[in-house]
């Protein structure tokens, strides 16, 4: 079953961390078998109308994404991230 990788960032604090975590995340998470779908702010808010940036990653299973997450490469952009934002991220499986 497909699952899906959901990150949005509530705060940046550091713009540097931040491209410096992406340049090393993006190619870690294709290479484990994710998919990009969504990465950006959004066009239109409803209710809360958070400006947030938001990803989407899609993976095989939530195993695939857990192994994702765990992975060296994924663990090296990590500590390049290093506080340099505030995050919520979370793995659901599809319908």
């Amino acid at each position: 079953m497909t699952a899906y990788w959901i990150t949005e960032y509530r705060e940046i604090v550091d713009e540097a961390k931040v491209a410096a975590y992406a340049a090393l995340a993006g190619p870690a998470l294709e290479g484990a078998g994710g998919t990009f779908l969504v990465r950006g702010l959004p066009e239109q808010t409803y209710e809360a109308g958070e400006l947030t940036r938001t990803v989407v990653i899609a993976f095989d299973s939530v195993e695939a994404a857990r192994a994702a997450h765990d992975s060296p490469a994924y663990q090296a952009a990590l500590a390049a991230l290093d506080g340099g934002a505030v995050r919520d991220m979370r793995v659901v499986p599809g319908a």
